[in-house]
């Protein structure tokens, strides 16, 4: 394993640059420090062919310029926190709003837009921030370690760490939008997805858990069996219709570091499993892509990614009967993600 690092250009009189992870296989990941944004996968088709399966830019100027939070960590929360605001201990924070009424992703300058510190390590690289007191709203200093490494299993495993000195909220996860046809020769409507979840969250009109979970049964959001995501586009369940014609929902699963999450193109025979600690994963099926800009030469338009969001479910704060996203005075917030890329074997 080695990892190669490069400059790449300056923000904010900092430094920015690309950490390349490559193993003995060749599959390489590379991110740089600026979001902890995960810029390129490139990983062998079936045919032994070696492509990108993330959408990205060429770049820095385009990732600064972004607005679909590409390959980059978010946070302090991950997902949107209703009218942008939240009550601890009796004391109502007040955060910024940068999705209508709603806090998203952590604000207008969230995790996704700050430089962060970078150390490579063994097998990897570690970027750490200090978010401060107050920022966008939260509360505490927050340290936060985002490790990424690679192994010669073609495994790279995500490893977020926070520590607050004043109780705070968080959950983290990478918003990767994964195209497993390699350097986005096709769309993702023709992946298939297979989930261990038996129940998926309603969503209100702006997209916030209601709060009811609802089984998936006889539903789109049924992934206990392979589903091809077209089927969640072209449906007319009301909530697909709602989130602009497929999936943009967070599921509940049912157990974790147990190939809880498998991605497939049967064309490219690729194969993305994903195995976490989380509760749950947010299925994001790109549907707000819109059709102008591009991702390296291709053109942008819906259904060309699809994001699989480990984390807590959004929103928890207004729920008590969600698995809390409160993190304490001193208590310390770790959790992992694994994906692993394979190929389909053919008999």
């Amino acid at each position: 394993m080695k990892v190669i690092q490069e400059g790449i250009g300056k923000i904010d009189h900092k430094t920015v640059s690309s950490y390349t992870l490559v193993n003995n296989q060749g599959v390489e990941v590379t991110a740089i420090n600026y979001g902890c944004i995960i810029t390129k996968i490139v990983v062998p088709d079936k045919n032994g062919k070696f492509e990108n399966i993330v959408l990205g830019h060429d770049t820095l100027n385009d990732y600064v310029d972004d607005s679909y939070f590409l390959g980059a960590v978010v946070g302090r929360v991950g997902g949107r926190i209703k009218g942008g605001s939240f009550k601890l201990d009796g004391k109502t924070y007040t955060l910024l709003k940068n999705n209508g009424n709603n806090h998203l992703h952590g604000g207008i300058k969230g995790f996704n837009k700050l430089v962060w510190d970078a150390q490579i390590i063994e097998d990897g690289v570690r970027f750490s921030y200090v978010s401060p007191d107050d920022e966008e709203g939260y509360p505490g200093s927050l340290h936060v370690r985002v490790t990424y490494t690679l192994d010669n299993d073609n495994q790279l495993k995500i490893q977020y760490e926070a520590q607050t000195d004043k109780k705070t909220l968080v959950t983290l996860t990478n918003h990767s939008y994964f195209n497993l046809s390699g350097n986005l020769k096709r769309d993702i409507l023709q992946h298939t997805l297979t989930l261990k979840s038996d129940q998926f969250l309603e969503l209100d009109q702006e997209f916030i858990p209601t709060g009811e979970f609802v089984d998936v049964k006889n539903t789109p959001f049924d992934f206990t069996h392979e589903r091809v995501i077209k089927s969640g586009a072209l449906s007319d369940h009301p909530q697909n219709v709602l989130v602009g014609n497929g999936y943009d929902h967070p599921l509940l699963l049912n157990t974790n570091h147990d190939e809880e999450i498998i991605l497939k193109d049967p064309e490219s025979g690729r194969i993305l499993t994903i195995e976490t600690d989380e509760v749950g994963v947010v299925v994001y099926s790109g549907n707000s892509l819109q059709s102008e800009g591009e991702f390296r030469g291709t053109a942008s338009r819906k259904y060309l990614g699809i994001c699989l969001e480990t984390q807590a479910l959004p929103d928890a704060i207004h729920h008590p009967h969600f698995p809390s996203t409160v993190l304490d005075k001193n208590q310390q917030y770790s959790s992992v993600t694994v994906y692993k890329f394979g190929i389909e074997k053919e008999f």
